[in-house]
């Protein structure tokens, strides 16, 4: 039998091969230079997620958006980074059976924090979101059913996220809702940020999380160290999930080891002023 055909083929196949190889490179290539452009603008004109870059551990990331981009739209990543202070935030999806804990360890350290909700944990755990009121914590608005509000551009649909909220929130507690907002998914754009700003809030994304919200996948205490102990920086604004077992059982001995770092804490009410 002659070896021939075979041959042919192969001599057809390969450069097609080859073809489709660089094709694919190219493509990758083009798609990354394309997710770099888009990252790159101070304030990605479409929807975006907010994320961060560790360059220097112990020194404050970097955002795909900058202090002073996002200042111009009332909206924040980092606190005050003349001082050695943290600002403490949650956000609270549901009741997972840990938040009271939470709250009994910030007590302990006299550390106030924010606790981002949205109507289910308001429906359901009345008494505790009125408990994080009575204590001085900040209950801040995650919107009402925690949708991507990036997708939202009619201004009347995106106040209604925030408003049923913060009337529940007033119902439930018997007092306004701070006027503190934050994306839920960290999914943005510009023109959310517009909108938030419109209705008098200010946005507060973060500067230090990790992964805590897998609640069948909980990191252990060694791993959540390993990620919140050598990032913290001055000015912090963290992000944890009071879904979280790992976080209610590590959080009073956190709060010791971030003090013996020479930290204090700060509400969000202490935010610097924006210029």
């Amino acid at each position: 039998m002659s070896h021939r055909p075979i041959r042919y083929a192969l001599a057809l196949l390969l450069p097609c091969l080859f073809l489709a190889g660089a094709l694919y490179v190219q493509g990758r290539f083009l798609r990354a230079e394309s997710v770099s452009a888009s990252t790159s603008a101070a304030i990605p004109a479409s929807a975006d997620n907010w994320g961060l870059s560790f360059p220097t551990e112990g020194e404050s990331p970097v955002g795909n958006a900058t202090v002073a981009d996002l200042a111009q739209y009332d909206a924040y990543y980092l606190g005050d980074t003349e001082k050695k202070v943290i600002y403490l935030t949650f956000d609270c999806g549901y009741e997972n059976g840990y938040t009271e804990q939470i709250l009994d360890a910030l007590k302990k350290h006299n550390a106030p924090a924010a606790f981002f909700v949205v109507g289910n944990m308001i429906e359901t755990a009345p008494d505790i979101i009125r408990r994080m009121a009575a204590e001085g914590h900040i209950v801040g608005n995650h919107t009402y059913h925690h949708p991507d509000m990036s997708a939202i551009s009619d201004q009347a649909a995106f106040r209604k996220e925030l408003d049923s909220l913060a009337a529940l929130y007033q119902e439930t507690t018997g007092q306004a809702m701070p006027m503190f907002y934050r994306p839920p998914q960290g999914k943005y754009s510009e023109e959310n940020l517009k909108q938030a700003q419109a209705l008098g809030y200010k946005t507060v994304f973060w500067s230090l999380a990790y992964v805590d919200w897998y609640v069948d996948n909980q990191p252990t205490p060694e791993q959540a160290y390993a990620k919140l102990l050598p990032r913290i920086h001055d000015g912090a604004i963290v992000l944890l999930h009071s879904t979280s077992k790992t976080n209610a059982g590590i959080l009073d001995d956190l709060l010791t080891k971030w003090e013996e770092m020479g930290y204090s804490f700060a509400s969000l009410e202490e935010l610097p002023e924006l210029s």
